[in-house]
């Protein structure tokens, strides 16, 4: 079995696998073709790649001998349209938002993995892609905020006075949303966490942050996990309390999210213009149109005196780390993909695999795919 990494693109500074992951890949019989410089903008050379047993290799080699390939952002149409016939591609496609290259990968009847649809079950936690990513994001959300608040997060009592704690806000408690309060609180800030799951708000208590709820949400136990559309009714009342909660922070982190859906409007034009001057919003939200009204998607702008930075790729900011918890859940998917022989074992039967693959033989596996690709 060869197992093919490709480079990522020039914005991107993470890559699949790290040198170190070259031993999990020999314990499952494959071997690994590498392209050049893959790994350069994670600090991991290519010598380090070839000290660990991989081979490096210019792209039309990788895809002449790959069996599964490997990426972090969806390969090009033209690096698709050269993938062996037999070779599977693994990468992250955002299905649920792109009908686009569903229809392309569907079309070219090529069998593709994405890992961003990875079932949220007990057995599916090793492989969380998403959540990986978001504990990153939540992570440098804060200290990227902390670093633009021209004030302390945690309260001083000094000679010169004392020096109160900053307010945060926290739209959205799933897994960036739970990371941001723990880490806001270390830093020594007052944390509020608005959520639409009921369900959550023990874990936003149990990491010292204030649940803020609005009655009569809507939550559907088939959306795993995930935040569900709600009624415009819920909506106004929703936006009413968080704009009198904004009000008074100093700092919001936005994270809420409908995966294969726009962002929800959290933070209203009106509720910008009420904050302090100095405050600071990061919208993680901002790739899929943000939960802020003002938000820039890549820019960080400054409106009514507040600073709204509009950035959802903080994992390329932390590029070792990330490319660390991303070849480890790959490395995890490919225990089950692969066989005791080192052979690809495509049991579509599997849960983990039916969830994760998009597409084959032409046709949508995924369930959850399946059952929002018909209704567009």
């Amino acid at each position: 079995m060869t197992i093919g990494i490709l480079k990522e693109p020039d914005f991107e500074n993470r890559t699949s696998l790290l040198p170190e992951g070259m031993k999990a890949i020999e314990n499952l019989k494959s071997s690994v073709l590498i392209e050049k410089g893959a790994g350069e903008k994670a600090y991991a050379h290519d010598d380090e790649y070839k000290e660990k047993g991989a081979e490096l290799a210019d792209i039309e080699t990788i895809l002449k001998k790959s069996d599964i390939l490997l990426s972090i952002n969806a390969p090009e149409k033209e690096v698709l349209n050269k993938l062996r016939e037999s070779s599977i591609i693994i990468s992250v496609f955002n299905p649920l938002g792109d009908k686009e290259i569903v229809d392309f990968l569907l079309e070219k009847k090529i069998t593709a993995f994405s890992m961003d649809m990875i079932p949220r079950t007990t057995r599916g936690q090793a492989m969380d892609v998403l959540s990986s990513m978001a504990t990153i994001a939540g992570y440098k959300a804060v200290l990227d905020s902390a670093m633009n608040l021209p004030n302390f997060m945690p309260m001083f009592m000094t000679a010169a006075g004392t020096i109160r704690p900053a307010k945060v806000l926290i739209l959205g408690a799933g897994v960036a949303g739970l990371q941001a309060i723990a880490i806001s609180r270390k830093l020594g800030a007052v944390v509020e966490v608005f959520d639409v799951r009921s369900e959550v708000k023990e874990q936003v208590e149990s990491l010292g942050g204030k649940f803020v709820e609005v009655e009569g949400a809507r939550e559907d136990a088939e959306a795993g996990g995930y935040a569900v559309e709600q009624t415009e009714e819920f909506k106004e009342k929703q936006r009413q309390l968080i704009h009198d909660h904004a009000s008074k922070s100093n700092i919001i982190i936005c994270t809420a999210q409908i995966p294969g859906r726009k962002a929800p409007l959290l933070i209203e034009k009106r509720s910008v213009e009420a904050m302090k001057p100095g405050s600071v919003i990061v919208d993680l939200a901002a790739s899929t149109g943000g939960n802020c009204e003002l938000t820039e998607n890549g820019k960080t702008v400054i409106k009514e005196g507040v600073k709204i930075i509009g950035k959802s790729d903080y994992p390329s900011d932390m590029p070792n780390d990330a490319s660390r918890m991303y070849g480890n859940n790959l490395i995890n998917f490919l225990k089950i993909l692969i066989d005791d022989e080192g052979k690809v074992n495509l049991n579509l039967e599997d849960e983990i695999l039916k969830g994760t693959c998009i597409t084959h033989g032409g046709e949508i596996i995924s369930p959850r795919l399946k059952s929002v690709y018909t209704n567009k």
